[in-house]
């Protein structure tokens, strides 16, 4: 099979070298692609992934057989839809399907129609309203923006103050912050089961959980996440099943009775307490540091999954699983989620990848032969070992030797699951 990869973030390097290893792939390509994937893929950097016009035109013109789309911004925006008109097939939800990730009011109100468990939510489309409204149900409390917000769209408030705050902050967002989701302030632990689906089959890979705030502790400004682990140990087997039954299995059923085919990976982001499992967003791809831990467990042909999600043909597939554990820790730049530089060259990725880490690249170019950072999240560095504390000293081991100026990362990634 040819296959294009659209992305070049994490994820999608995480993709790619899953991808790599199918026997059924034959040429690959990567749009804008990495430093990373460009191990893997031949990278075009001068097409961008939002052209839906540009990317179809390059698969015909390649002969691709399958185009898996990574990031949540081309599924949005229509580019399945686009290739299935030119008879292309592809990994990925239509654009009516990627709502439940694009508008998260779409995305509540379907779960609150069909009965599947959420936090209780009010929607406003004025901010005063929205700040009146917060004024009587006080804090903690949720506010959330619509639309796309790169991760960063969604405040979890404190005090009465914060929450007023946030819902100015709603305007940084531009489009997404227009419409402002407030939603009551739900406790646990939280975990995200990723799954994939040809619109009619479900099957839920291994459960990971991920660390959004920028800060050890879970504390400081949240973010695109900071790292994750797998499997985790809150989506016990009770839990797992519950979570198919009662949230995945019914939101694709959901769909399909508003007519709408969901085909690809579906993302359930749950909020767990005292064994019964909420929804706190659904996503319309892989998650993004999840996939990074996930993936390197997998012992089944990814490709040959994503093919059969997007042939409509998973009712026969399986998965089998490593019975090892995984650890991510996200190198970012220091200031990420905000103000960061660019450009800082990295040292140590061939050390780390001798103590045995795989590298996936989330934010990073080439500048002539030396490799410099590009984004606020630069690297992942993923172990895995028979153990989770093995796999969380491994990694730390492999972070400590990578090096660029004023590096900031979590040193407490899977501490919740070590307690």
């Amino acid at each position: 099979m040819n296959v294009l990869l659209i992305g070049g973030g994490g994820r999608e390097h995480a993709l790619a070298w899953k991808i790599s290893q199918s026997p059924k792939l034959e040429k690959f390509f990567a749009i804008p692609g990495s430093p990373g994937i460009a191990n893997f893929a031949e990278c075009t950097e001068n097409i961008s992934i939002e052209d839906n016009t540009a990317l179809v035109d390059f698969a015909k013109a390649n002969a691709i057989d399958l185009v898996v789309v990574g990031p949540e911004a081309p599924l949005v925006n229509g580019l399945v839809d686009a290739l299935n008109a030119a008879e292309i097939k592809a990994f990925g939800p239509s654009k009516i399907a990627a709502q439940i990730e694009g508008s998260k009011i779409f995305a509540k109100c379907l779960m609150k129609k069909y009965g599947i468990p959420t936090a209780d939510f009010r929607i406003f489309y004025n901010p005063e309203d929205a700040r009146n409204y917060i004024r009587q149900k006080g804090a903690p409390i949720v506010i959330k923006a619509n639309g796309l917000a790169a991760g960063k769209g969604v405040i979890v408030a404190q005090t009465l103050d914060e929450a007023l705050s946030a819902v100015d902050e709603m305007r940084n967002f531009g489009d997404a912050g227009n419409k402002i989701l407030v939603e009551e302030f739900m406790d646990g632990e939280e975990a995200s089961v990723l799954a994939l689906t040809d619109g009619e089959k479900i099957i839920p890979l291994i459960a990971a959980q991920d660390h959004k705030r920028v800060d050890d502790g879970d504390k400081g400004l949240n973010t695109g996440g900071m790292g994750a682990y797998a499997p985790a140990p809150i989506v016990d087997a009770k839990i797992a099943a519950q979570v198919e039954e009662k949230i995945l299995k019914p939101t694709i059923a959901a769909l399909k009775s508003e007519g709408i085919i969901y085909r690809g990976c579906l993302y359930a982001g749950l909020m767990i307490q005292n064994g019964t499992a909420k929804v706190v967003e659904f996503n319309c791809r892989f998650g993004d540091p999840e996939t990074q831990v996930v993936l390197p467990l997998m012992e089944s042909d990814l490709l040959e999954l994503m093919n059969a999600c997007a042939e409509g043909n998973l009712s026969d597939k399986k998965i089998s699983w490593s019975k090892d554990s995984a650890v991510c820790v996200i190198m970012a730049s220091g200031g990420y989620p905000k103000f960061y530089k660019k450009n800082l060259p990295i040292d140590g990725v061939a050390k780390a990848k001798a103590l045995g880490a795989m590298i996936f690249h989330a934010g990073t170019k080439l500048k002539g032969d030396e490799l410099v950072t590009s984004g606020g999240r630069v690297l992942g560095v993923t172990t895995t070992a028979p153990t989770l504390r093995e796999a969380v000293d491994k990694v730390y081991k492999c972070v400590e030797v990578i090096h660029f100026d004023n590096v900031h990362y979590r040193k407490d990634i899977a501490a919740r699951a070590l307690k």
